[in-house]
């Protein structure tokens, strides 16, 4: 066997991309790395050709946006906590900050209005008053003389980030209703004078948007499909496409097109449509994901990644979206260790049916070394799902000798509308998790996991499914569990959360837990932690705001109390996840060597 730490340290230096934009006006690109640097950087290929960092200092940086004209990018620094800084950074010169460097409210998105100096962003916070709100208010900052103004004030959490149109005269934003599954798209002049809604698929479905020039592309969820269409601020519009495995609008700047996400099984591609005429296609690689991000002056460019390639922005023909003939416009292959990528274990698809008789799809990757167990790895959210692109942490596992089983559950995205609803059908901690269970039940009647030797871990939601497996499971079938930043007591977690994201417990567990208290208990894994009879290893970020520490130490005291032995990791620098690169070696190197000793 290779030497697996030397093999960490490579897969960890791979740049790993996310977030991508294009500007067309200048032909720039822009996105977030992590890898490439020891904390997430914003890095650019410029107007010139040049690809190069353009965030700075230790914090971790997140590409936002661009500045008005293509003159530079937006970029927010998170300290760990989620409380971020804005920021604005031309091509050439030093970046400069646009909020509070450590402000008292969570920060959505951030605009510059194309001709006035200000920021039209979103903050669960009251200026006036100098006081945190549970919803996000829509403001506007002169960024000149300082002076504030509320553009919109939602009542109920649930605004995410706020968008100008190119005039700059109105912003795009949603706003939940009064039901914790709905969310409608609203405008708003930029002088806060008119603010109206201007799209609903009903009370308890959800539509997303985009500016496209005067129109607003959105994507709705409808009866077992979701619409995609387009409306402008007049009302005209035109539905395009009813279809159940659209996901999400998306940007395309420069092309005379409208652009949407589709997922099946687990697999993204871009698709296109005429906004006048109607007509629909498909841009879909014979394997992999491919994002279509617009159209310059080299022609079109995308975001494309496997298992086995890593993700890239790269120039290709859409008529002809064929991997191997894609162009990299990242310098991404200098990065690389010679043989580095071919060295890597290719997914496989794998399918299972639970409790129920739904069908599951995963994927699962092989060991090529004497198996010593088989990890599960959890997705987090759980609207969310795993697809194909390469995984440091599943490689190092797979180098260490463990078989690695990733579950698409039910609630997951890229498997249709239907699919996703499904887990509201029970809730969390409802047939969700048996879907997981029946999945290893799987893998070992497949002879790919025995009894005795299956891990389970995974970050947020998929911390939550591994308490969820290791309280419910006998150690034959889940003998360790190791999860990270997961919620243990709902209740805890319902009320120490960010007030934001309150709604999406409700919307999952059919109420807030006043209104339904005996599910939160009957759905928390820290009542039935005398059960646990595997190993477990807790894993939890200290700023984490998301499922905050607090979880842990309410589960501390119930374990303490039932007498079960486990283990703690915590890091003292990182929020909702775990994502600097040193702390990422640490990390993956313990679950290994957790999960192998657990196995002997």
């Amino acid at each position: 066997m290779a030497d697996p730490d030397r093999l960490l340290d490579a897969l960890l230096d791979l740049p790993q991309l996310f977030g991508a934009r294009l500007e067309p006006s200048s032909g720039a690109l822009a996105w977030t790395w992590l890898g490439r640097d020891p904390v997430p950087h914003v890095w650019a290929r410029t107007p010139d050709g040049e690809v190069r960092r353009l965030s700075e200092g230790d914090e971790k940086s997140y590409f936002a946006g661009f500045l008005p004209g293509g003159r530079g990018v937006l970029y927010e620094t998170d300290p760990g906590d989620e409380r971020t800084a804005l920021w604005a950074r031309p091509w050439e010169g030093p970046a400069r900050r646009l909020t509070e460097a450590h402000p008292p409210y969570y920060l959505r998105g951030g605009e510059l209005h194309p001709q006035r100096p200000w920021l039209v962003f979103g903050a669960n916070y009251d200026f006036e008053r100098g006081e945190p709100l549970e919803p996000t208010w829509i403001w506007r900052r002169d960024l000149e003389t300082g002076e504030l103004r509320a553009l919109a004030r939602p009542e109920r959490p649930g605004t995410w980030a706020p968008q100008l149109d190119p005039d700059g005269r109105w912003v795009l934003y949603d706003r939940a209703t009064r039901h914790p599954g709905g969310q409608e798209l609203w405008v708003v002049d930029v002088e806060g004078r008119e603010d109206r809604r201007l799209l609903s698929a009903g009370e308890e479905r959800k539509v997303h948007g985009l500016w496209a020039g005067p129109r607003v592309n959105y994507v709705a969820e409808g009866e077992g499909a979701q619409v995609w269409g387009w409306r402008d601020l007049e009302g005209r519009g035109r539905v395009l496409l009813e279809d159940a495995h659209l996901e999400r609008p998306l940007r395309l700047p420069g092309a005379p097109f409208l652009a949407a996400l589709a997922v099946r099984e687990a697999r993204s591609y871009t698709l296109l449509a005429d906004p006048q005429g109607g007509a629909v296609r498909e841009v879909r690689p014979p394997r992999g994901n491919l994002i279509l991000l617009g159209q310059g002056a080299g022609g079109w460019v995308g975001a494309y990644a496997s298992s086995t390639r890593p993700a890239d922005l790269v120039r290709l023909d859409p008529d002809r979206p064929d991997p191997e003939a894609f162009e990299s416009l990242t310098g991404l292959e200098a990065l690389l260790p010679p043989g580095l990528l071919a060295g890597l274990v290719p997914a496989e698809d794998f399918e299972w049916t639970s409790s129920d008789g739904l069908r599951l799809h995963g994927v699962v990757y092989r060991t090529p070394h004497r198996p010593r167990g088989t990890i599960v790895l959890v997705h987090g959210g759980p609207t969310a799902h795993y697809g194909e692109r390469v995984n440091p942490e599943v490689q190092h596992y797979l180098a260490r000798g463990f078989h690695v089983f990733l579950p698409n559950y039910r609630g997951s995205t890229g498997y249709g509308l239907a699919f996703r609803e499904k887990i509201k059908e029970t809730g969390w901690g409802g047939l969700e998790q048996d879907d997981i269970r029946t999945g290893i039940e799987a893998l070992m009647a497949a002879g790919l996991a025995e009894p005795g030797r299956v891990g389970v871990t995974g970050t947020s939601y998929g911390g939550y499914s591994s308490w969820w497996q290791i309280t419910h499971a006998p150690p034959e079938l889940v003998a360790a569990a190791a999860p990270i930043c997961g919620m243990t007591d709902l209740i805890v977690d319902y009320y120490s959360t960010r007030p934001d994201l309150r709604p999406y417990s409700e919307e999952m567990l059919g109420g807030s837990p006043e209104e339904v208290p005996e599910r939160y208990r009957e759905r928390s894994p820290v009542h039935y932690v005398e059960r646990i009879r595997g190993k477990l290893l807790i894993v939890q970020g200290a700023l984490d705001p998301n499922v905050t520490p607090e979880n842990l130490s309410a589960v501390r005291r119930a374990l303490d109390a039932a007498g079960v032995p486990y283990q703690v990791l915590v890091f003292e620098d990182e929020g909702h996840g775990i994502e600097k690169k040193a702390n990422r070696r640490l990390l993956y190197r313990r679950l290994a060597d957790f999960f192998e000793a657990a196995f002997a």
